[in-house]
């Protein structure tokens, strides 16, 4: 998403009623620049899919360009765009559409890495981590693979701590009866 900004037409002073909505584009971009990869990985790891993520991500920087001179806080807004990010996944899970399944002619790319070295692990869990109702799967993204804190988290999604900590339980709980023995820490490979 790159923004494009026209001179103000007829050679009025860019200095009065430009600079402002320039200054706004200029901070917009420069966040965008620097925090577009982390949130493209954040929506992919609501959604699973590359294609859903960037959909989701379009949708969530366009409603926070619209809000930009409403957020009075920098240091929130990835909060904030977390937030709308949840909010968009939440809003397409209920739409009755994306429930049925469809054929395709193309085989879907892989997902990417999400960290430096896999052994295959990595991806054997995440599907399985796939696997929780989106709220739940919200909560462990945001906890385990963003690393927020049980605040931060409850923050972005509206909700209590306890909630957090409650989900985040429940979550784990299914995860560890659905993961297979080859993944668990301690286990397979000869135990």
């Amino acid at each position: 998403m790159q923004l494009q900004h026209r001179a103000p037409a007829g050679g009025a002073d860019p200095s009065t009623s430009g600079s402002r909505s320039e200054r706004r584009d200029a901070e917009f971009t420069a966040y965008l620049h620097a925090r577009q990869p982390s949130l493209l990985r954040t929506a992919y790891l609501l959604t699973g899919d590359r294609h859903q993520a960037e959909d989701v991500l379009q949708t969530s920087l366009a409603k926070l360009y619209l809000a930009w001179d409403k957020v009075r806080d920098r240091d929130s807004v990835d909060a904030y765009v977390r937030r709308i990010m949840v909010n968009e996944n939440n809003s397409l899970w209920r739409r009755g559409w994306k429930r049925r399944e469809y054929a395709t002619e193309v085989i879907p790319e892989g997902s990417p890495h999400l960290d430096d070295y896999d052994d295959g692990r990595g991806a054997a869990l995440w599907d399985v981590v796939r696997t929780l109702p989106p709220k739940a799967r919200a909560v462990v993204v945001l906890r385990y693979y963003e690393q927020l804190s049980e605040a931060e988290t409850a923050d972005v999604l509206g909700i209590s701590v306890g909630t957090v900590k409650s989900q985040c339980s429940r979550a784990i709980a299914a995860l560890r009866e659905r993961v297979p023995a080859d993944l668990h820490p301690g286990r397979g490979e000869g135990s």
